[in-house]
Protein backbone atom coordinates (compact mmCIF):
# COMPACT_ATOMS: atom_id res chain seq x y z
CA UNK A 1 0.00 0.00 0.00
CA UNK A 2 1.35 3.36 -1.14
CA UNK A 3 2.89 5.71 1.65
CA UNK A 4 0.38 8.44 0.08
CA UNK A 5 -2.68 6.49 -0.59
CA UNK A 6 -5.65 9.15 -0.01
CA UNK A 7 -8.84 7.67 1.09
CA UNK A 8 -10.67 10.38 -0.09
CA UNK A 9 -11.86 10.47 -3.91
CA UNK A 10 -14.71 12.12 -6.10
CA UNK A 11 -15.34 10.33 -8.80
CA UNK A 12 -17.81 7.51 -9.12
CA UNK A 13 -19.95 8.62 -6.29
CA UNK A 14 -23.69 7.80 -6.35
CA UNK A 15 -26.17 11.05 -6.70
CA UNK A 16 -29.42 10.11 -6.13
CA UNK A 17 -30.52 13.02 -8.25
CA UNK A 18 -28.48 11.53 -11.40
CA UNK A 19 -30.50 10.48 -14.35
CA UNK A 20 -26.83 8.42 -15.46
CA UNK A 21 -27.00 4.50 -14.22
CA UNK A 22 -24.47 4.35 -11.69
CA UNK A 23 -22.56 1.39 -12.08
CA UNK A 24 -22.34 -1.11 -8.87
CA UNK A 25 -19.75 -3.88 -9.39
CA UNK A 26 -19.71 -7.23 -7.49
CA UNK A 27 -17.20 -6.32 -5.40
CA UNK A 28 -18.64 -3.78 -4.02
CA UNK A 29 -21.99 -5.64 -3.49
CA UNK A 30 -19.99 -7.67 -1.00
CA UNK A 31 -18.78 -5.07 0.65
CA UNK A 32 -22.83 -3.69 1.27
CA UNK A 33 -23.14 -7.11 2.57
CA UNK A 34 -20.15 -7.53 4.67
CA UNK A 35 -20.47 -3.16 6.48
CA UNK A 36 -23.21 -1.16 4.85
CA UNK A 37 -21.58 1.65 6.51
CA UNK A 38 -18.10 1.12 4.60
CA UNK A 39 -20.12 0.65 1.93
CA UNK A 40 -22.31 4.41 2.16
CA UNK A 41 -18.81 5.54 3.11
CA UNK A 42 -17.26 4.62 0.22
CA UNK A 43 -20.11 4.88 -2.80
CA UNK A 44 -21.32 7.95 -1.63
CA UNK A 45 -19.15 9.82 0.13
CA UNK A 46 -15.99 8.79 -1.28
CA UNK A 47 -13.74 7.34 1.75
CA UNK A 48 -12.60 4.15 0.48
CA UNK A 49 -11.31 1.70 2.96
CA UNK A 50 -6.99 1.00 2.80
CA UNK A 51 -6.31 -1.10 -0.95
CA UNK A 52 -5.47 -4.45 0.11
CA UNK A 53 -2.02 -5.74 -1.16
CA UNK A 54 -1.83 -7.25 -4.19
CA UNK A 55 -1.28 -10.88 -4.98
CA UNK A 56 1.07 -11.20 -8.26
CA UNK A 57 1.35 -15.06 -7.90
CA UNK A 58 -2.35 -15.50 -7.74
CA UNK A 59 -2.48 -13.00 -10.09
CA UNK A 60 -0.10 -14.70 -11.89
CA UNK A 61 -2.06 -18.13 -12.21
CA UNK A 62 -4.64 -16.32 -13.24
CA UNK A 63 -2.99 -15.10 -16.38
CA UNK A 64 -1.48 -18.71 -17.45
CA UNK A 65 -4.68 -20.82 -16.94
CA UNK A 66 -6.18 -18.29 -18.61
CA UNK A 67 -3.66 -18.67 -21.54
CA UNK A 68 -4.00 -22.75 -21.16
CA UNK A 69 -7.75 -23.07 -21.64
CA UNK A 70 -7.81 -20.59 -24.49
CA UNK A 71 -5.39 -22.55 -26.42
CA UNK A 72 -8.16 -25.72 -25.88
CA UNK A 73 -10.95 -22.71 -26.41
CA UNK A 74 -9.84 -22.12 -30.67
CA UNK A 75 -9.56 -26.32 -30.58
CA UNK A 76 -12.58 -27.07 -29.22
CA UNK A 77 -11.32 -29.28 -26.75
CA UNK A 78 -11.89 -30.20 -22.86
CA UNK A 79 -9.22 -29.83 -20.87
CA UNK A 80 -7.58 -32.64 -19.02
CA UNK A 81 -9.06 -31.37 -15.83
CA UNK A 82 -12.01 -31.59 -16.91
CA UNK A 83 -12.16 -35.11 -17.57
CA UNK A 84 -10.21 -35.96 -14.48
CA UNK A 85 -12.79 -34.35 -12.07
CA UNK A 86 -16.00 -35.72 -14.82
CA UNK A 87 -17.31 -31.94 -15.78
CA UNK A 88 -18.67 -32.80 -19.39
CA UNK A 89 -17.88 -29.22 -21.12
CA UNK A 90 -15.73 -27.24 -23.51
CA UNK A 91 -14.40 -23.91 -22.84
CA UNK A 92 -17.19 -21.55 -24.12
CA UNK A 93 -15.48 -19.03 -27.37
CA UNK A 94 -17.31 -16.07 -27.45
CA UNK A 95 -15.90 -12.61 -29.44
CA UNK A 96 -16.95 -10.50 -25.79
CA UNK A 97 -14.97 -12.89 -23.45
CA UNK A 98 -12.18 -10.75 -22.84
CA UNK A 99 -14.66 -7.98 -22.60
CA UNK A 100 -16.15 -10.15 -19.79
CA UNK A 101 -12.97 -10.98 -18.40
CA UNK A 102 -11.58 -6.97 -18.24
CA UNK A 103 -12.57 -5.73 -14.69
CA UNK A 104 -13.02 -2.71 -15.36
CA UNK A 105 -15.60 -3.36 -18.66
CA UNK A 106 -16.73 -6.58 -16.87
CA UNK A 107 -20.44 -8.52 -17.89
CA UNK A 108 -23.24 -5.87 -17.32
CA UNK A 109 -26.74 -5.63 -16.30
CA UNK A 110 -29.19 -2.84 -16.04
CA UNK A 111 -31.24 -3.64 -12.98
CA UNK A 112 -33.94 -0.39 -13.50
CA UNK A 113 -36.05 -0.82 -10.17
CA UNK A 114 -32.40 1.34 -8.86
CA UNK A 115 -31.38 3.12 -11.86
CA UNK A 116 -28.02 0.36 -11.39
CA UNK A 117 -26.01 -1.29 -13.63
CA UNK A 118 -24.71 -4.02 -12.26
CA UNK A 119 -20.76 -5.45 -13.25
CA UNK A 120 -18.73 -8.09 -12.60
CA UNK A 121 -15.57 -9.65 -14.32
CA UNK A 122 -15.56 -13.15 -14.98
CA UNK A 123 -12.58 -15.77 -15.19
CA UNK A 124 -13.94 -17.96 -17.26
CA UNK A 125 -16.72 -19.84 -18.69
CA UNK A 126 -17.39 -23.25 -20.15
CA UNK A 127 -20.73 -24.96 -22.13
CA UNK A 128 -21.98 -28.29 -21.88
CA UNK A 129 -23.65 -30.43 -24.50
CA UNK A 130 -26.84 -29.17 -23.08
CA UNK A 131 -26.20 -25.99 -24.16
CA UNK A 132 -25.89 -24.31 -20.86
CA UNK A 133 -23.04 -21.96 -19.83
CA UNK A 134 -20.77 -22.68 -16.80
CA UNK A 135 -19.29 -19.91 -14.62
CA UNK A 136 -15.63 -20.54 -13.62
CA UNK A 137 -14.07 -18.99 -11.18
CA UNK A 138 -10.06 -19.31 -10.55
CA UNK A 139 -8.29 -19.43 -6.98
CA UNK A 140 -5.02 -20.09 -5.74
CA UNK A 141 -3.38 -20.59 -2.52
CA UNK A 142 -0.82 -23.10 -0.64
CA UNK A 143 -1.66 -24.86 2.34
CA UNK A 144 -0.89 -27.88 3.74
CA UNK A 145 -4.70 -29.11 3.71
CA UNK A 146 -6.78 -29.96 0.54
CA UNK A 147 -8.13 -27.15 -0.88
CA UNK A 148 -12.16 -26.93 0.03
CA UNK A 149 -14.94 -24.45 0.08
CA UNK A 150 -16.09 -25.01 3.54
CA UNK A 151 -14.18 -22.31 5.17
CA UNK A 152 -16.60 -19.83 6.42
CA UNK A 153 -14.49 -16.38 5.06
CA UNK A 154 -15.68 -18.31 1.60
CA UNK A 155 -18.86 -17.27 1.31
CA UNK A 156 -17.38 -14.76 -0.66
CA UNK A 157 -16.69 -16.78 -3.10
CA UNK A 158 -19.96 -18.58 -3.22
CA UNK A 159 -21.06 -15.23 -3.55
CA UNK A 160 -19.18 -14.14 -6.05
CA UNK A 161 -20.31 -17.02 -8.25
CA UNK A 162 -23.90 -16.48 -7.68
CA UNK A 163 -23.64 -13.00 -9.22
CA UNK A 164 -21.81 -14.01 -12.32
CA UNK A 165 -24.80 -16.58 -12.82
CA UNK A 166 -27.43 -13.94 -12.38
CA UNK A 167 -25.59 -11.35 -14.53
CA UNK A 168 -25.17 -14.04 -17.54
CA UNK A 169 -29.00 -15.12 -16.68
CA UNK A 170 -29.97 -11.30 -17.11
CA UNK A 171 -28.03 -11.39 -20.66
CA UNK A 172 -29.88 -14.04 -22.07
CA UNK A 173 -27.80 -16.88 -21.32
CA UNK A 174 -28.49 -20.38 -20.28
CA UNK A 175 -26.60 -20.89 -17.93
CA UNK A 176 -26.37 -23.95 -15.45
CA UNK A 177 -26.93 -23.96 -11.80
CA UNK A 178 -23.73 -26.00 -10.99
CA UNK A 179 -20.37 -23.41 -11.80
CA UNK A 180 -16.83 -24.24 -11.12
CA UNK A 181 -13.46 -23.37 -8.92
CA UNK A 182 -10.38 -24.26 -10.37
CA UNK A 183 -8.58 -24.42 -7.21
CA UNK A 184 -4.70 -24.08 -7.57
CA UNK A 185 -2.44 -25.28 -4.55
CA UNK A 186 1.17 -24.53 -4.27
CA UNK A 187 3.38 -27.58 -3.27
CA UNK A 188 5.72 -27.00 -0.37
CA UNK A 189 6.78 -30.64 0.23
CA UNK A 190 9.55 -30.32 -2.48
CA UNK A 191 13.11 -31.61 -1.66
CA UNK A 192 14.34 -28.34 -3.23
CA UNK A 193 12.89 -25.22 -4.56
CA UNK A 194 15.01 -25.46 -8.32
CA UNK A 195 12.93 -22.25 -9.55
CA UNK A 196 9.89 -23.77 -10.09
CA UNK A 197 6.55 -24.13 -8.29
CA UNK A 198 4.26 -26.51 -8.89
CA UNK A 199 0.78 -26.88 -7.81
CA UNK A 200 -2.04 -29.94 -7.56
CA UNK A 201 -5.04 -28.34 -9.20
CA UNK A 202 -8.17 -29.16 -8.09
CA UNK A 203 -12.07 -28.62 -9.95
CA UNK A 204 -14.36 -27.66 -7.36
CA UNK A 205 -18.34 -27.89 -8.44
CA UNK A 206 -21.00 -25.21 -6.51
CA UNK A 207 -24.63 -24.96 -6.73
CA UNK A 208 -25.45 -21.42 -6.87
CA UNK A 209 -28.71 -19.90 -5.71
CA UNK A 210 -28.92 -16.45 -7.09
CA UNK A 211 -31.96 -15.10 -5.38
CA UNK A 212 -30.87 -13.31 -2.92
CA UNK A 213 -29.20 -10.75 -5.69
CA UNK A 214 -31.82 -8.63 -6.37
CA UNK A 215 -33.39 -7.99 -3.07
CA UNK A 216 -29.61 -7.56 -2.08
CA UNK A 217 -29.32 -4.79 -4.82
CA UNK A 218 -32.25 -3.09 -3.66
CA UNK A 219 -30.98 -2.50 -0.30
CA UNK A 220 -27.76 -1.34 -1.31
CA UNK A 221 -30.05 1.24 -3.36
CA UNK A 222 -32.04 2.57 -0.71
CA UNK A 223 -28.89 2.65 1.70
CA UNK A 224 -27.42 4.97 -1.12
CA UNK A 225 -30.87 6.82 -1.44
CA UNK A 226 -30.99 7.47 2.32
CA UNK A 227 -29.18 10.91 3.69
CA UNK A 228 -28.46 8.89 7.36
CA UNK A 229 -25.32 6.75 7.70
CA UNK A 230 -26.10 3.65 8.67
CA UNK A 231 -24.54 1.74 11.18
CA UNK A 232 -21.40 -0.31 10.83
CA UNK A 233 -21.47 -4.11 11.21
CA UNK A 234 -20.59 -5.96 14.26
CA UNK A 235 -17.69 -7.74 12.34
CA UNK A 236 -16.64 -5.09 10.58
CA UNK A 237 -12.61 -4.71 11.28
CA UNK A 238 -12.22 -1.42 9.80
CA UNK A 239 -15.31 0.27 11.81
CA UNK A 240 -13.65 -1.39 14.69
CA UNK A 241 -10.26 -0.37 14.12
CA UNK A 242 -11.99 3.76 13.71
CA UNK A 243 -14.17 3.43 16.59
CA UNK A 244 -10.98 1.73 19.02
CA UNK A 245 -8.45 4.81 17.59
CA UNK A 246 -11.63 7.24 18.92
CA UNK A 247 -11.38 5.67 22.37
CA UNK A 248 -7.94 6.57 22.91
CA UNK A 249 -6.90 9.38 20.46
CA UNK A 250 -7.95 12.63 23.04
CA UNK A 251 -6.11 14.63 21.49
Amino acid sequence: MSAYYNPRRKGNLYDPNSSFPFRLSRSKIDLFINCPRCFYLDRKLGVAQPPGYPFSLNSAVDKLLKKEFDILREKGQAHPLMKKFGVDAIPFKHEKLNEWRDPFKGVTCAFKPTNFVITGGVDDLWINPKGELLIVDYKATSKEEEVSLDAEWQIGYKRQMEIYQWLFRKNDFKVADTGYFVYCNGKTDGEKFDAKLEFDIKIIPYVGDDSWIEKTITDAYKCLSSNQIPSSSPDCDFCNYRRAVREVDTH
